[in-house]
Order: C-alpha cells, then structure tokens, then sequence
C-alpha cells in the first residue's frame, strides 16, 4: 500500500509539475537575449494587426506575406505569424544591442523623431509596393496596442543610432550628398539610349556584324523586332529625375558609347524570350540639383544595405527563443529568421488555447 501511495503522489506531483510548465508554455511567446514578448501578447499583436486593414497593408508592404488565414475576421495566417515574429525579434535584437554595447538610451526628441520616421518608412514601403492602403501610416501606428507600438518605435530609433554608427554609412546631410555626387557624378550623367530585341536566333549574325563595324543604328534597323527599329533603336534621353532612370543605368552599365555590349539580357517580348542591347548613344552632364534625388536615394539604398548586413549580424548572434505556436526558429542561406510550420494544415493563431512542443495547436 505504501508503495502505491507513493506511486499517486508522484502521479500527482507530476500532473502539477505538468500543468505549472503548460502555463508557462503557453505565455512564453518569444525570448531574445533574455527580453520577452509574452504569449499573450502577442497574441494581442496578431489581433490588432487581423482586425486592422491599414495596419495589415503596411506590414504587408514590409514583408509581403499572406497575414490574414481568410478564415474570417478574427484569424490568423501562419506565414503572417511568422513574419511578425521575425519583425518583432529583430527589434528587441536591434534595441538591446544599441544599449548593451552602445550604450545608447533614447529620449523623448529621439523617440518623436524616430516615430516620424517609422511613418515615412511605412509609406515609401506602401508607395513603393503601389499599394493604396486605408489610411495614413500615422493610423496603422495608432491602431497598435501601446506595447507594440512603443516597441517599434523604440527598435525605428535603435537603428536609427546604430545605422549612424556603421563606418559605411554616409550621413544624408547636404553637405555629404554634395560630396558623394562630386566624387560620383558620372553616375548621374543624362543617357540617351538606343535598344535591339534580337530573336536568340539572329545573335550570332548581329555579333558578326557589330564586329564587322556595323552602327548602332544599321544593327537596330535590321535586327531588332522592337517597333523603335524604324528610328534606329532609339528610344530616349533619361535624366535622374527619370523613374526609368536607375534601370537604364543599370542596362547600360559600362558599354562604350555607340556600342551595343557583347552580352545581352534576356527579355520577353510577344510571348517569346529575345535577346536585348542596349547602347549609350550620348552621355550629358547633369547638375546637382538635377541629380540631387536620384543622388539621394542612392545613399539611402547603400545605407540600407550597409544597416541590414549589420542587423542579420546582430540577429545571428542573439539567443533565441520562439514558442512553436507561432513558428520554427532556424538559418537558411537568407540568414536567421522564423519559418511557419509545414504542419498544420490550419491557419489561425489566435484562438490556440495551449502551446506544445508541436505546431498542431494553429485552429
């Protein structure tokens, strides 16, 4: 008998001990570096973002990822759990690192500046991504519980600090991007360019041609199957002010003027795939205040670059920790990030009532 009673003692002791670990589990959320976002929570992240579409479309833009199950108003899609979760482990990264090893601490003029910014930043995302979101991303940001809302504000300033620390950074003062242009400014020149679409068939024979001294214009007359044959393959001039302007310095690259380049790019044209030249037919100085914008983007996007190689490093290196009911933790060749579960078929978070070592608890 005694030893029976000591066999439903322990049975007891063990069903508490397994009660006690399922409300842990099932507030644990995610963990970065010791800083946790409960359960719970998140869980209130999820709901606002499913029953906010303005705050559905920006996030949308950021990671363009299915949120929403369409299982009704109050689900929640498995990819947008893990996309938020990502989102959300990179902030609480971002703002510890800045803190821990930058010793850096915001106040209220870095918290309103970066709030700004994280409104602009959701709205070049939108514009960007030519999405017509209900209303402003001033809304989106209102409509967050105030948690979330100060965590990602508090992660926009963090990075903010920590991409004017990175020694590839240039400062988009005036000043700098007067500099960089000065150093840069044939990367700004004004192209007028003119183009051949050559069926895969005929290269050999334009290349044969172009080698035998034949002219940009004569090769684009009697290759090319665009309609701009009829005027030598010319199609324009593109100055930084242009939308088309990044792409055509990119397609020209550094071809020699009145030169289609050896090697063309693929492109489909009337359902086929053809080949494309395109030449520099003339290369105009352009002045500062011409080229200012496209200067500026520039900037931007190599700053960008510079602040997202920086993040995945800090990402990589952080302890963490992600409750299997909203995604898989793990490294693929993109670098470390959570994955939604191949399993469960289901799609909603929010309803799950207890978190498990397996993912089967999405409804």
């Amino acid at each position: 008998m005694d030893g029976v009673r000591r066999l439903i003692a322990f049975l007891v002791v063990a069903l508490v001990g397994a009660a006690i670990f399922g409300l842990s589990s099932a507030s644990s959320g995610l963990g970065v570096n010791g800083a946790r976002v409960s359960g719970n929570t998140f869980r209130s992240e999820l709901t606002a973002i499913a029953a906010t579409p303005a705050l559905q479309c920006y996030l949308t833009a950021l990671d363009p990822v299915s949120f929403v199950s369409g299982g009704g108003a109050t689900t929640f899609a498995a990819s947008g759990a893990a996309a938020w979760a990502n989102l959300r482990i990179e902030g609480l990264a971002i703002t510890q690192y800045a803190t821990d090893h930058l010793k850096y601490h915001s106040t209220p003029a870095t918290l309103a500046s970066a709030e700004t910014s994280l409104e602009s930043q959701l709205t070049q995302a939108a514009a960007a991504k030519q999405y017509n979101c209900p209303g402003s991303a001033a809304v989106a940001l209102a409509a967050m519980p105030a948690e979330m809302r100060n965590a990602e504000i508090a992660s926009q300033d963090s990075s903010l600090y920590l991409v004017n620390k990175l020694d590839k950074t240039i400062p988009l003062t005036t000043k700098s991007v007067k500099a960089y242009f000065a150093s840069h400014s044939a990367d700004y020149d004004t192209l007028c360019v003119s183009v051949a679409v050559v069926p895969l068939t005929q290269t050999s024979a334009f290349a044969t041609a172009q080698a035998g001294g034949a002219s940009v214009a004569a090769l684009a007359t009697k290759f090319s199957i665009d309609s701009s044959k009829t005027k030598g393959g010319a199609v324009g001039c593109f100055a930084p002010t242009s939308t088309s302007f990044a792409s055509v310095r990119s397609d020209v690259g550094s071809t020699a003027l009145n030169t289609f380049p050896i090697t063309p790019q693929d492109i489909s044209y009337n359902g086929a795939t053809d080949a494309l030249f395109v030449a520099p037919t003339a290369r105009t100085v352009t002045p500062y205040a011409q080229a200012a914008s496209a200067v500026l983007a520039d900037l931007q996007s190599q700053n960008a670059t510079s602040a997202h190689a920086a993040e995945e490093t800090i990402v990589y290196r952080a302890a963490v920790d992600v409750d299997p009911a909203f995604g898989q933790w793990g490294l693929s060749s993109a670098g470390a990030s959570v994955f939604a579960p191949g399993l469960p078929a289901k799609a909603d978070v929010t309803r799950a009532k207890s978190l498990t070592t397996r993912a089967s608890v999405y409804q």
